[in-house]
């Protein structure tokens, strides 16, 4: 059974005696959920490369390509390539080998610390290896020294063959230590609207260092390699698969497939630099082709647990194709070791051979022997972290946002505005959306009466293998006629605690909320409980840690769970009307929190609703729901703005610490020719 994890904004929300409930039973839902992610999974595995029959295909293909994995790292455009600012801060002899400590700034504040080793003595110019560390972290007496000085063994052995080595300190692990979990373990989702990862500063700082690589003299321009281990498996293909500087490459535990990250489990052992913003989702082969026809060492140990065997393999036959099509097969390798996740002599000595066949055009044999020359301490780069340092807050300003301020100011304003944002926010947002609908199918599954209501059960297919819930509740007065007024309430997990499950397990002892039980004395209205996907029937676990990776897979497969549960309110407000048939297709739609938000987007894709009511809808997507680059596009207050153009009617309960970003919204409206009078404000005592 594979493990799955995370929801963390949900579950913050669920009652304490919700979440420790000891007869819960998740088998069901986390069934389904495994039956989903299997199916996108095979979606995206038998897309990838598949279009890709001659080389003529590859060349017209690859420039789109490598754009757009720019685009999901956060690149794009590029970013300026300002003065690198490099100050050497130390210079150290040992033997042969001469270490200088040295840092720069690939963008301004954005200090990358490093180690550069070169022979003391030289004749000419020298092939360079570009050396990105992994995930070895080196603190004493809570210093960070960085990760470069825990692969330091690497430079020294390049050094001493005749290369100079450039070994850089990733953000994380770094002197400067910034961040490179805010999926994993801190909740941050907004890095996903935002269209952030970490690893696009890992690809930026590489880029940059090859720039400064190309500016030393020692340094022959046109032999420059790249290569690391596990993290610095990763940011080696960024590097070279956007670099075509870079000539020979060597990732080594750095690449498996999506099937081995999603069904495998194999996310839950990665941090977030490990991925890009998957928004075209790719396929990992695709990838590791951007590297085609140079060089190519592909490099894993048997027993990795994170890399798997199959899936490295996987990417090695899919990459494969495309070197044949250039005729380059010898320039692809594929080096399998016995043994698990580690910086073994034997990957290490595959890798140097490497280099030295396609740097040097030697084929001899060579010393693999490694030393380790220095201690951390004689490696440190400050002995002051700067003041206008950026690190730490990379994530809050390396992509930038859009303006939550900013409003059109004319009715003709809005209209061109309302349609580019609709436009980018699905091409952004919700290109995971199934290109087709499938059948509603909708289903009687019961019927109940509660009180002096009439209750009705339904289900329907939003997205296989996904059918949910609808509970349609009414008057018992009331006749079979299409009913004047119909609400659909958005579920959350509180609501079906309290009342969903008992009417759909037609009980008797639903704790109905005042507004349920006033439909008895109101024939023609008609209310009807929602619940999306991972709510009610089709809850998966509630372990927090696997709550939390099961965000993570959707984000990896080029999805989020309240993109698709966008999804699951417009099929369901699709099956309200076919089986309510109401006044000319109109309903109300209300939703709280997250799902609030997710409501108030709904009115982007369906015309036909014609009030929303939110409780405590978030006011800026920092907060949720989670959607891909939303941030890039617009913010929560334009959402409402072009809510209420929908709807006509708009009604939010909020805090008072929210009042203040709807009522901008409100002040937007007489400019667009809005009437402000219908965007209703309703504080609420804390």
């Amino acid at each position: 059974m594979s493990k799955m994890t995370g929801l963390l904004l949900l579950l913050a929300c669920l009652p304490l005696s919700i979440v420790e409930a000891q007869d819960f039973d998740s088998s069901k839902g986390d069934a389904l959920l495994r039956d989903y992610f299997r199916r996108e999974t095979a979606a995206v595995t038998d897309e990838c490369l598949s279009e890709v029959k001659t080389l003529a295909d590859w060349e017209a293909l690859k420039t789109e390509y490598r754009r757009q994995l720019q685009e999901m790292l956060g690149l794009e455009p590029w970013p300026e390539r300002t003065d690198l600012q490099p100050v050497v801060t130390a210079t150290r002899q040992e033997g042969d080998i001469i270490v200088e400590n040295l840092e720069f700034q690939s963008r301004p504040g954005l200090y990358v610390t490093a180690n550069l080793y070169r022979p003391a003595k030289q004749e000419g110019q020298l092939p360079a290896v570009l050396y990105v560390c992994g995930h070895g972290r080196v603190v004493k007496d809570g210093i960070s020294y960085g990760n470069k000085t825990h692969y330091h063994y690497h430079g020294d052995w390049y050094a001493r063959h005749g290369y100079v080595c450039l070994m850089i300190d990733t953000i994380q692990l770094g002197e400067i230590e910034g961040v490179h979990h805010g999926t994993h373990n801190k909740g941050w989702w907004w890095w996903a609207n935002r269209g952030y990862t970490p690893a696009g500063v890992e690809a930026w700082n590489g880029i940059r260092a090859l720039d400064y690589l190309q500016s030393r003299s020692e340094v022959d321009p046109n032999r420059l390699g790249v290569t690391g281990r596990s993290g610095g498996g990763a940011y080696s293909w960024w590097i070279a698969a956007l670099d075509e500087r870079v000539k020979c490459a060597v990732p080594v535990a750095g690449i498996t497939s999506m099937h081995n990250h999603i069904v495998d489990d194999c996310i839950e052992g990665h941090c977030d630099c490990m991925f890009m913003v998957n928004k075209y989702q790719w396929d990992f082969p695709v990838l590791a082709a951007l590297v085609a026809p140079r060089p190519l060492l592909i490099s894993n140990s048997d027993k990795d647990g994170i890399f798997p065997l199959d899936g490295v393999v996987d990417v090695h036959r899919k990459v494969r194709h495309i070197y044949e099509l250039y005729g380059a097969d010898r320039k692809l390798g594929l080096q399998i070791t016995e043994g698990p996740h580690q910086d073994t002599q034997e990957l290490r000595t595959h890798g140097y051979v490497w280099m030295e066949r396609f740097l040097k055009g030697s084929e001899g044999e060579i010393d693999t022997r490694v030393e380790k020359p220095f201690a951390p301490e004689q490696l440190k780069v400050f002995e002051t972290l700067p003041a206008d340092e950026l690190v730490t807050t990379t994530h809050e300003w390396f992509v930038p946002a859009a303006d939550a301020d900013r409003f059109p100011q004319s009715s003709a304003q809005f209209d061109a505005q309302s349609k580019e944002w609709v436009k980018e926010l699905k091409e952004q947002s919700l290109r995971a959306w199934p290109e087709q609908k499938q059948p509603l199918d909708v289903r009687k599954t019961g019927e109940f009466t509660l009180d002096g209501l009439q209750g009705e059960l339904y289900e329907f297919t939003s997205q296989e293998p996904y059918r949910l819930p609808l509970i349609v509740l009414r008057s018992a007065a009331s006749t079979k006629e299409a009913p004047k007024s119909v609400t659909v309430h958005l579920l959350d997990d509180a609501d079906w605690s309290n009342w969903g499950q008992a009417c759909y397990n037609k009980s008797s002892d639903a704790n109905l909320p005042q507004q349920i039980q006033s439909l008895k004395d109101q024939p023609g209205t008609v209310y009807v409980g929602l619940a999306v996907r991972g709510i009610g029937p089709t809850e998966w676990t509630r372990n927090e840690k696997e709550r939390t990776h099961i965000l993570r897979r959707f984000l990896l497969l080029g999805q989020s769970l309240d993109g698709q549960r966008l999804w699951d309110v417009t099929r369901g407000l699709e099956a309200t009307r076919e089986i309510l048939k109401p006044a000319a297709g109109h309903v109300a739609l209300e939703g709280r929190g997250v799902l609030g938000g997710i409501a108030a987007h709904a009115c982007l894709f369906d015309d036909q609703i014609n009030h929303l009511k939110l409780t405590s809808p978030p006011t800026s997507y920092r907060d949720g729901p989670t959607l891909l680059n939303s941030s890039k596009v617009l913010e929560m207050p334009q959402v409402l703005l072009l809510a209420h153009a929908r709807a006509g009617q708009v009604e939010i309960h909020a805090s008072p610490a929210d009042v203040e970003a709807w009522e901008k919204v409100q002040a937007a409206m007489p400019a667009i020719n809005q009437d402000p009078n219908t965007f209703r404000l309703i504080p609420e005592t804390e």
